[in-house]
């Protein structure tokens, strides 16, 4: 039907039905997730440093721990690292560790030293100990070890020593232990 003549048509697009209307337009595409590469290879590459370090941090207390453990190994090691701790460094503590405990007879080697360190005092001079090669003698759990004990100082630009035959007694415990030591002529 035909607008009658000089009225106005308004061009209004007719109103659909619910029912009838157009899809909703399109979402935007969703932004792609990170890449997770990056996290990945961090991740590895901590976990790596992580085992590195446990591993050399455990190295590092096995190599600690067998270099400064005592060498009780034979019965001239250990007479030899006695002496070292008690006459040369003079280290009650570390000395202990290579004697037998409470029923070791040491008493003559402790007069020795306690006169050295008077005489270093009476004379205002440093004592330097030192010893000879260490003959062991014996058999299975017991054995005795002779050396030579020297001791020297330079008293008024003079160089003078003492040297005295020494025999220790050793006991193999867990590990060799040094039990008793007397002066022998």
């Amino acid at each position: 039907m035909q607008p009658p003549a000089g009225s106005q048509v308004s061009h209004v697009p007719a109103q659909r039905a619910p029912s009838e209307q157009l899809p909703p337009a399109p979402a935007p595409p969703a932004p792609q997730p990170p890449r997770r590469r990056t996290r990945t290879v961090l991740t590895v590459v901590a976990g790596v440093l992580a085992l590195l370090c446990i591993g050399g941090l455990t190295m590092g207390l096995v190599l600690y721990h067998r270099a400064s453990a005592p060498d009780r190994s034979a019965p001239d090691v250990v007479v030899d690292n006695y002496l070292r701790a008690f006459l040369v460094d003079r280290n009650d503590a570390r000395a202990d560790l290579f004697t037998c405990g409470g029923d070791s007879q040491l008493e003559s080697l402790r007069s020795l030293r306690a006169d050295l360190l008077t005489r270093e005092q009476e004379l205002n001079v440093t004592i330097l100990v030192s010893w000879g090669s260490l003959e062991v003698k014996g058999e299975g759990n017991t054995a005795s070890v002779v050396t030579v004990i020297r001791r020297s100082a330079t008293v008024d630009g003079i160089q003078q020593s003492l040297t005295d035959r020494w025999q220790f007694e050793v006991r193999k415990e867990d590990d060799w232990r040094v039990c008793g030591g007397v002066e022998i002529g």
